[in-house]
């Protein structure tokens, strides 16, 4: 599944440069995670690495966007292919 950020984002910055697809971004009021490049840091890492750093816990994952582990590595395969 991709990741969410939830309200209670503090805007404190530090998930936005740890994530290695480029997924997060500020939004409107709180930093916003695009769905379609959030792999849960599969095929980077063991962990997602903005829920490892987020101080205040708001990173969940969305259960409006599903996806097994096969998925996610599939989709970490196309997002490498587009840095081609």
């Amino acid at each position: 599944m991709a990741l969410k950020i939830t309200d209670a984002c503090v805007n404190c910055d530090v998930c936005e440069p740890v994530c290695p697809n480029r997924a997060i971004a500020p939004g409107a009021a709180i930093y916003e995670i695009a769905p379609e490049r959030c792999t849960e840091c599969v095929g980077h890492y063991d962990t997602p690495q903005c829920v490892e750093v987020c101080p205040v816990e708001c990173i969940i994952v969305d259960p409006a966007h599903a996806e097994t582990p096969a998925q996610l590595l599939a989709k970490f395969d196309s997002l490498r292919e587009e840095k081609k």
